[in-house]
């Protein structure tokens, strides 16, 4: 799989899989040359993924939910992935306080 194809992918995984209002992936596999899992073929990403699905529950919480989604992906097409789960409310403190 292309590396713009795995971001719709997991993107589209995402959104469908928590019902997120939000989701953005970035594709850091340049970032990581040479790294073993790198040479696998598999993918380094981070994701912000914004959802309702997160409210009440804490970050490892969120985390083991994101990767039950992904869990096919963590197999074959992730070997790593840098996550920040928000509420939209969360999110949109956040974006606020970016100014």
């Amino acid at each position: 799989m292309e590396p713009e194809e795995r971001v719709d992918w997991i993107e589209k995984k995402l959104r469908e899989g928590l019902d997120a209002q939000r989701v953005e992936v970035v594709d850091e596999g340049h970032l990581h040359a040479g790294h073993a899992g790198a040479k696998s073929g598999r993918g380094h990403f981070r994701a912000l993924i914004v959802a309702n699905r997160f409210d009440g529950l804490s970050r490892v919480a969120r985390q083991r939910l994101v990767f039950e989604v992904l869990a096919a992906e963590m197999q074959s097409e992730i070997h790593a992935l840098a996550m920040r789960t928000l509420t939209p409310a969360e999110a949109e403190l956040s974006e606020s306080a970016a100014g």
